[in-house]
């Protein structure tokens, strides 16, 4: 993907600044809106690979961007987030972000979860010509080649990120799989001691495939990680 689109979207003018001028010498094609609505707007378009979105915007703030974005569009969202937010943070997951990066942070590594959610947006789209197109468990059908997710029949709607976790679950069903196992190989990083980000998304994935079985998929073994039921 060559100079993939960034839409930033936060009324702090100097870090905006910051952030356009470090992303755009990494490769990055950046796009501004200093507030919700405008940024809404712009978000709407479709023109961006990923939306870099602050929780505390004026006009529209950014969980009720989120939600009204999540309407509508998939688009991969990166939260920022003031330090010690975790009640932001929780909702911003619930609601469909991808991943969250809590202020100030190191420009590098922003540039490096960018690259993570972008990687793993290309992979969630890109058919896996050596593995078989269909998982079938527990009642759930994982399709490879379009990236749909059925339960019982029922269209399941999940980020890229929700795509890729399920499907590692699935592909190793039957097993404890780690979360620090699963922050490598999904997340592309290593897990952080109070990172909720993994929980948030497995949760996410339960409430969704609730909606076509009540039939438990993903067990969580508290201190070891999930196990996803093979029937």
């Amino acid at each position: 993907m060559q100079h993939p689109n960034i839409l930033l979207i936060d009324d702090d003018e100097e870090l905006s600044q910051l952030v356009t001028d470090y992303l755009t010498l990494d490769g990055f094609s950046l796009d501004h809106a200093a507030d919700g609505i405008k940024g809404l707007q712009k978000a709407q378009t479709g023109a961006y690979q990923l939306i870099l979105l602050d929780v505390m915007l004026p006009g529209l703030d950014g969980l009720s961007l989120l939600r009204q974005l999540r309407q509508t569009s998939y688009c991969p969202v990166l939260m920022l987030t003031a330090r010690g937010d975790d009640i932001d943070r929780i909702l911003g997951l619930e609601l469909g972000a991808d991943d969250y990066l809590a202020k100030p942070f190191n420009p590098r590594e922003l540039s490096a979860r960018v690259r993570a959610i972008l990687r793993r947006v290309e992979l969630a789209q890109q058919p896996q010509q050596h593995q078989a197109p269909l998982l079938e468990l527990n009642q759930v059908t994982l399709n490879r080649q379009n990236r749909q997710v059925h339960c019982q029949g029922l269209a399941i709607v999940l980020t890229a990120t929700e795509f890729q976790l399920l499907e590692y679950l699935m592909n190793h069903a039957g097993r404890v799989v780690s979360k620090e196992e699963l922050s490598k190989e999904v997340m592309g990083r290593v897990l952080q001691q109070y990172d909720r980000s993994l929980d948030m998304h497995v949760s996410n994935i339960r409430k969704k495939l609730a909606q076509g079985s009540d039939h438990e998929k993903i067990q969580t073994l508290r201190g070891s990680g999930y196990l996803f039921l093979e029937s």
